[in-house]
């Protein structure tokens, strides 16, 4: 069995993976971890200290080969408003709630939950079922930290 050892950001290596690990949000923070790919391999993933990967990084096998970090598609919703003040609004609801959220141009993904969703839709968001990847921002008090790459080479 091969062993993962050190990593590289998403964009650093131009090659193409020899295969990839598709992990929820939730488990996308590893340290010391059996991973399974997708050709149905297994690599122990060994680290020095935690990591938070994001979707793209690269997994550095003993013989040099990458692996693919994937987020993997996640049940969640898609919460649009009417202008940037409204989601700008819709945002601070869901952070005074300490929800993981990831917030972009347009648009919040969160994860399901049908009173929260009620929530949203009583203050005027348009509310969607969605399944994609999911990278929410990682608050400030967060004790997973943030994704700060040593590059243990």
């Amino acid at each position: 069995m091969q062993h993962i050892r050190s990593y590289h950001p998403a964009g650093v290596i131009t090659e193409p993976p020899v295969d990839v690990v598709s992990l929820p949000h939730d488990l996308r923070h590893l340290r010391r971890k059996l991973l399974h790919l997708s050709n149905g391999d297994m690599v122990m993933l060994d680290l020095k200290d935690a990591v938070l990967f994001h979707h793209g990084d690269r997994l550095v096998l003993d013989n040099g080969d990458t692996v693919e970090v994937r987020a993997a598609p996640e049940k969640l919703f898609e919460v649009k408003a009417r202008d940037t003040l409204h989601l700008i609004e819709l945002a601070w609801h869901l952070g005074n709630r300490h929800l993981s959220a990831q917030i972009e141009e347009g648009r919040i993904l969160i994860l399901r939950d049908h009173v929260i969703r009620s929530m949203l839709e009583g203050l005027g968001a348009i509310v969607t079922e969605v399944e994609e990847p999911f990278q929410p921002a990682r608050g400030a008090y967060h004790s997973h930290g943030g994704h700060s790459h040593g590059h243990h080479d």
